[in-house]
């Protein structure tokens, strides 16, 4: 799909650090909106940036595996592919190293072959953030390695992909991220 040339965009006045953790930095920005009378709009804006991340479809020829956790900020139990990205300077860069940590992380599989599905972006109304879709075959068992911050809150859980069909359209997966991939994913998985 091409991008109109007369797209409308807003433009940076100026930019500030809000807030900094070890996840994360909120940036505020100041902006002008453009206007169809032409006189450029004020406004500010609120930015979250987040290292690239990966969503893993992990598919063992029968059934998908699911990762499940509350989710602090919803309030709600989750169940989701294995997703995340590394937080040091410069992790960001190997995509499909993420991903396979991520895999190994939280489930303990290795993957014998991982297929790039494609980029799509968490919530870009509000962050930066994109992540990177993957399809992880010939799964190899392993030892599970949470990080720190997830260890003894996640929970495992296997579907066959017509059961995660109903779990999506259900309601049962609210994740976006999960639902996304799977869309992407799912064609390789049952076909068509």
């Amino acid at each position: 799909m091409t991008t109109p040339e007369d797209r409308p965009r807003a433009r940076t006045v100026s930019s500030r650090e809000a807030y900094r953790n070890p996840w994360m930095v909120i940036r505020e920005d100041v902006i002008e909106r453009p206007h169809p009378d032409g006189t450029p709009r004020p406004g500010m804006y609120g930015v979250v940036m987040k290292p690239h991340a990966a969503v893993v479809v992990p598919f063992d020829g029968e059934v998908v595996h699911l990762v499940g956790q509350h989710r602090y900020p919803i309030d709600r139990w989750s169940w989701e592919f294995p997703q995340g990205a590394h937080h040091e300077p410069g992790a960001d860069e190997d995509h499909e190293a993420i991903a396979r940590g991520e895999l190994r992380e939280e489930t303990g599989f290795d993957a014998g072959d991982l297929r790039r599905l494609g980029e799509l972006a968490f919530a870009p109304g509000m962050s930066d953030q994109l992540f990177t879709a993957w399809l992880a075959t010939d799964l190899r068992p392993g030892p599970v390695a949470p990080d720190a911050e997830e260890e003894g809150m996640l929970r495992h859980r296997t579907v066959t992909p017509g059961e995660l069909d109903e779990l999506v359209l259900g309601g049962g997966v609210v994740d976006s991220a999960t639902v996304a991939t799977w869309s992407l994913a799912r064609r390789f998985v049952v076909g068509g």
